[in-house]
């Protein structure tokens, strides 16, 4: 279903492509009429720009998993890539600067789609945030929560010191939302915002021996360097998802649409959502994200 829906969304530009690889293939820049856009926009159809969430690449999947399958696939194709907080990101494709999105921001993803600003969205893998801290954990967040919200008013009600990454990225989003069903407002001195990306967050919450939220994948591949324990994780308030989302060519005519789709295509095919659910177990003992492109489909 999903890449025939794929197929679908990709026909009306693709036929007139296909004409002018055949006439320009030898030019490394294709002028694409129509779709929507000005015809003095140009496509560069051997690079494709890819905005992506910092925990895809700070855990390695992107780097060690999807690029060089990418690449066997499609070897014409250079890869450049913007690793920066979801919410830069999504700013990124709003003003046509990025040709595809690997993002986990939902609401703003909606919205983002809501305004015709991408084509195409699709799930293609989920993990769990997880609160960090000491290891003597002062706001007892081991010992007393049943969900992240009960956590963080814990560590509210303690004055323990808690990290946020202070960016607007996914994960700031989440944390604020989980504050907010908390019913605590978070500020004073007991909390640091850092304007920073999860590694720095996580080393300031090392240093500071303090709380913060991550994504599982860049904890684990920075655990070894860290003095921070794994206290709560896997409840239903926690839960991460991981979104592809393809830039609209229609309002930005300079987007490389057919190189982002193929990209959608890997991320949800049987032998991507492989790699995805087997990434991690050779690396930190245990799996990273969880194939997810089946469970949900387009939106």
């Amino acid at each position: 279903m999903v890449n025939d829906h794929l197929r679908t969304l990709r026909l009306g530009c693709r036929r007139i492509g296909l004409a002018l690889v055949v006439a320009l293939a030898t030019t490394a820049l294709l002028v694409v009429p129509g779709c929507g856009g000005d015809s003095g926009s140009a496509v560069q159809r051997d690079q494709l720009i890819v905005a992506t969430t910092t925990s895809l690449s700070d855990s390695g999947l992107l780097e060690d998993v999807v690029l060089p399958a990418f690449a066997r696939q499609h070897p014409g194709i250079t890869v450049k890539v913007v690793a920066v907080g979801s919410g830069e990101a999504i700013a990124m494709g709003g003003s046509g600067e990025a040709d595809v999105l690997l993002v986990h921001s939902p609401d703003d993803e909606a919205q983002f789609m809501a305004e015709g600003h991408g084509t195409l969205r699709l799930p293609f893998a989920y993990n769990y945030f997880v609160i960090v801290g000491p290891k003597e954990d002062p706001a007892g967040v081991s010992a007393l929560s049943s969900t992240a919200a009960q956590a963080f008013a814990a560590i509210a009600e303690s004055g323990a010191t808690f990290v946020s990454r202070g960016d607007e990225s996914g994960t700031h989003k989440k944390e604020l939302k989980i504050w907010t069903a908390a019913g605590a407002t978070p500020g004073g001195d007991w909390y640091l915002s850092t304007g920073q990306g999860m590694g720095e967050s996580l080393r300031i919450a090392s240093e500071k021996q303090a709380y913060t939220l991550t994504d599982l994948g860049t904890f684990l591949a920075q655990r070894a360097s860290l003095d921070l324990m794994p206290l709560f994780r896997q409840s239903a308030d926690l839960k991460n998802v991981y979104d592809v989302i393809v830039v609209n060519q229609n309002e930005f005519p300079a987007v490389n649409a057919a190189a982002a789709e193929q990209l959608a295509e890997l991320l949800v095919s049987g032998a991507g959502q492989r790699a995805i659910g087997e990434y991690g177990k050779q690396q930190y003992g245990k799996t990273v994200f969880i194939p997810f492109a089946q469970s949900l489909g387009a939106y």
